[in-house]
């Protein structure tokens, strides 16, 4: 068994609860062209600065850098990603490639885009191949760490442009998989109903409403007991994508487990509800080869 401290982020660092912050969060891809503002760079800058060490012991690297020529340059070879807008800065990461912490990586740049987004600042999940870009250098990447994704970062604009309503229809960002698609009791085919979650239920839905690669939520978690068992649903041939081979450097579906996590966590400590994480995979049947265990919440017994 690995198992690993309790949230390594406190409710503190937020001016409202951390739900709130979660529920306010959005895509956000057209930004007005001007600076944020020093004091608020700053405070993000060295927020993103501190976080180093992702909930299972993954390391990782952050720093904010502002916008140039060069970044959108890269993102105009991301596919949608390339639809990015005016913004003014970014939040640029790097992780061992040893591919072993994504799930770290994702929680950690989350943490990073949830404060950005109580600082009132618009953000946008950005996975693709960073390693020999311009974001690489802003963060002088070292031999052996990989860029598996940014955040741009900005102001945003007062009127979204009607291509990022299409964007977001495409993606299919608006709709989410309902409650009894995700989470189960005991066992993967069996629902869990919101009664039955009890104290957890605003977490899950917190987890929910997170954001994905390809809007795929391809997070599943399974009460036994105590234990919340997080599991990854491959989305079959997803990784095989024309696109998704062309543009993308590491595990996307892994990163967004990390950004379950992030949810999940940091609102069971808004609620109190202590308990820390483990890896150690139940017993348990799967419907398929496409579900992989990933991660356990238990709570502690006091």
């Amino acid at each position: 068994m690995y198992e690993v401290r309790y949230n390594n982020a406190s409710n503190m660092e937020y001016s409202k609860p951390i739900t709130e912050v979660i529920n306010q969060r959005y895509s956000c891809r057209t930004y007005q062209k001007i600076p944020i503002e020093a004091g608020v760079r700053n405070e993000l800058a060295a927020y993103a600065a501190a976080q180093q060490l992702g909930p299972l012991g993954g390391p990782a690297r952050f720093a904010l850098a502002a916008s140039s020529e060069g970044d959108l340059k890269v993102l105009k070879g991301l596919g949608t990603y390339g639809f990015i807008q005016g913004a003014t800065g970014f939040i640029v990461g790097a992780t061992p490639e040893d591919a072993r912490h994504l799930e770290d990586f994702g929680y950690l740049l989350e943490k990073n885009i949830l404060y950005a987004t109580d600082l009132g600042l618009g953000t946008c999940w950005l996975g693709g191949t960073f390693t020999k870009s311009s974001f690489a250098r802003k963060i002088s990447i070292q031999e052996g760490e990989l860029v598996p994704a940014v955040s741009s970062v900005g102001y945003p604009a007062t009127k979204p442009r009607r291509l990022d309503n299409l964007i977001r229809r495409g993606a299919k960002a608006d709709k989410r998989k309902h409650w009894e698609c995700l989470f189960f009791d005991s066992v993967y085919d069996v629902p869990l109903t919101r009664s039955e979650a009890g104290d957890y239920a605003e977490a899950l839905e917190m987890v929910r409403i997170g954001p994905s690669a390809s809007n795929k939520q391809p997070w599943r978690i399974i009460k036994a007991g105590r234990k919340w068992h997080f599991y990854l649903q491959r989305s079959p041939g997803y990784r095989k994508r024309r696109l998704v081979k062309l543009t993308t450097n590491a595990d996307l579906q892994r990163i967004d487990i990390g950004i379950a996590m992030c949810h999940f966590a940091l609102s069971t400590e808004q609620l109190r509800l202590n308990g820390s994480w483990e890896r150690q995979e139940p017993s348990m049947q799967k419907p398929d080869d496409f579900l992989e265990y990933s991660v356990s919440w238990v709570e502690s017994k006091t």
